[in-house]
């Protein structure tokens, strides 16, 4: 054989001039040779990778399975091919297709393995693409639907619903109103259905039972443009709809007594009075102070408090309508609006409110203070109206203020009328306080409460 064609040269010329990456690696791993393919795929010269480890070139997920490999070539066995990561010199990561033979030594055992390594684009894929497809529809989350024009489905894909067992084409054959349930063809989801029909696409939301789906629908055209049915597609959004409920609930309510909070109060009294203007109707707005809670925390502790705050609430949610909304207002003040509703019935409801917490056992009692606001007789803005509720608030204020003050200077004064001389001298200067007192403004307001005072002076003789 000529010199210039020895098995040696020939192979040297081949490593040279393929396009593909040629390397050799020992049973320890270590690159024993390296090819000028490798060295254009990879960016390593053959001087700056011979005798390190392979490693270099593999990503943190390659590693076990590398190891793996030379196990088993310590064995006796080499797997032939694979598509496999390597990192190139400058970090960024390779898709290469790769094949392994085993060389052997003299004694016919694995004394190492050659590599020839193809670089794949990172978009293409083993699996051929009709296989891909049905992976696809297979898989996907959801479900896919395609009809015709009378909306029966022809066929259906996808991974199905959240607890049910729809597999493909399980639905071929069956109507849209059978699937989804649903009657009324002018009523969603069948609405939209023939929506689409017509060529207008949709987006919406359909509860069914516990579930709720959002579904998308769209026409369903044939090569030349022809509408020949629908095609639609639902994905369960139950969880995120419990999501969303939750976020706005906290958003809109107080967390400490599960009323409306402030900012749902005052959107509900600007929409309730902009509704009142187009349909002229009447409705009132209950604006609610509690009596002496400051006294209660700082006799009792704000836990107390607290407590008094929440049964004021339950005495709201109980006496008032569902269709009212009650609100904590701020701090020790919570705000109703009652909906359709004129002065009797705001009485009515002051009433109840009063007696449902007169009746209340637990300890310490709680008293309120109540202002009405009418629409349109009071005023016709939210500002006018709560600034009316606010003025009458305020009387009720000062007249509970006078009650406490007059109730606690009369039991004071059946104490000092039994102690004697000085207590005859306590007694007319607690007397000259009642006297200030009824006659103060506040105690003009408490005509219910002078009454009562006297009415007790006269059984005491």
């Amino acid at each position: 054989m000529p010199e210039e064609l020895r098995p040696e040269r020939l192979l040297a010329a081949i490593l040279e001039t393929t396009d593909e990456a040629v390397l050799g690696v020992g049973l320890d791993g270590s690159i024993v040779s390296w090819s000028r393919g490798a060295e254009r795929m990879y960016g390593y010269a053959a001087s700056e990778v011979l005798g390190e480890t392979l490693l270099r070139l593999l990503p943190i997920c390659e590693v076990l399975q590398f190891e793996e490999m030379l196990a088993g070539a310590r064995q006796g066995e080499c797997r032939c091919g694979q598509v496999v990561e390597r990192l190139h010199r400058e970090g960024t990561r390779l898709r290469v297709a790769v094949r392994r033979s085993a060389v052997l030594d003299e004694a016919g055992g694995i004394a190492g393995v050659v590599e020839t390594g193809r670089m794949l684009e990172w978009s293409r894929s083993d699996v051929p693409p009709d296989a891909q497809l049905r992976m696809v529809a297979e898989q996907m989350p959801g479900l896919v639907w395609i009809t015709d024009r009378k909306l029966r489905i022809i066929a259906n894909w996808g991974a199905g619903l959240p607890g049910t067992q729809i597999r493909p084409g399980a639905l071929a054959g069956k109507s849209v109103v059978e699937f989804l349930k649903a009657g009324d063809p002018y009523a969603s989801p069948l609405a939209q259905h023939y929506d689409a029909l017509r060529g207008t696409a949709s987006q919406f939301e359909h509860q069914e039972e516990l579930r709720t789906l959002e579904i998308r629908l769209a026409p369903l055209r044939s090569g030349t443009g022809e509408i020949t049915g629908c095609i639609g597609a639902a994905t369960d959004i139950t969880e995120r709809k419990k999501t969303e409920e939750q976020v706005r609930y906290q958003a809109t309510h107080d967390a400490l007594t599960g009323l409306a909070n402030y900012r749902e109060f005052v959107n509900t009294l600007d929409h309730e009075v902009r509704r009142a203007e187009r349909s002229h109707l009447r409705f009132t707005v209950l604006l609610i102070d509690v009596d002496d809670l400051k006294g209660i925390n700082d006799r009792m502790g704000h836990l107390e408090g607290n407590q008094a705050l929440q049964r004021v609430a339950a005495a709201l949610n109980e006496q008032c309508r569902t269709t009212d909304l009650a609100a904590r207002y701020g701090g020790d003040e919570f705000g109703v609006v009652l909906i359709d509703s004129g002065a009797g019935m705001a009485e009515r409801v002051v009433e109840r409110i009063e007696v449902s917490l007169g009746q209340d056992v637990c300890e310490p009692k709680v008293s309120v203070s109540i202002g009405i606001g009418i629409f349109p007789d009071d005023g016709k803005t939210p500002h006018e109206l709560l600034e009316a509720a606010d003025r009458q608030l305020y009387q009720q204020k000062k007249c509970a203020r006078a009650r406490r003050r007059i109730d606690g200077a009369r039991a004071t004064l059946h104490l000092a009328g039994g102690q004697g001389v000085k207590g005859a001298d306590e007694a007319g200067e607690i007397g000259g306080v009642l006297e200030q007192a009824n006659g103060s403004e506040a105690g003009s307001a408490c005509g219910e409460a002078r009454s009562g005072i006297a009415e007790r002076d006269a059984a005491d003789g």
